[in-house]
């Protein structure tokens, strides 16, 4: 048996945060949208930090952005990222505004850099969870 070392975590999803797993789940990037200001906002929570409302529906977004800031990784802190060192983590901030942090696929780490016009993949973990990723547009 694998041990929990060997094992990429399993994203747990938060209550308020389902809507944005079972959207992903479906290959579409959903994010909480404020009906009192209209904002979007990331991560979810039960009330919009721009306006304290309570008010809200998950919307489809675009999934395009641009790379904030990023780093990339060397060295290998957990046995089941062995195979994916050097591996980038980003900072995506969406067309809409949100940020979210996440993976950058489908270029040489060496190649990234910020303000990189980016695009949402789905890396699909198990049958259960997909996860949100980007790669160049």
């Amino acid at each position: 048996m694998m041990s929990d070392t060997n094992r990429k975590p399993k994203p747990r999803p938060a209550p308020e945060s389902l809507p944005y797993w079972q959207t992903a789940r479906e290959h579409r990037l959903a994010l909480p949208k404020c009906e009192a200001c209209q904002q979007f906002w990331f991560p979810p929570s039960r009330t919009c930090p721009h306006c304290l409302s309570t008010r809200f529906s998950f919307e489809t977004v675009s999934g395009k952005g641009k790379i904030y800031s990023f780093v990339t990784f060397h060295r290998v802190y957990r046995p089941a990222f062995e195979h994916d060192v050097p591996y980038v983590v980003a900072l995506v901030e969406l067309d809409e505004g949100p940020r979210l942090l996440t993976n950058i696929l489908g270029v040489a780490y060496d190649q990234v850099t910020c303000d990189m016009r980016v695009e949402v993949v789905f890396d699909d973990f198990d049958s259960e969870i997909s996860i949100p990723k980007f790669r160049p547009a």
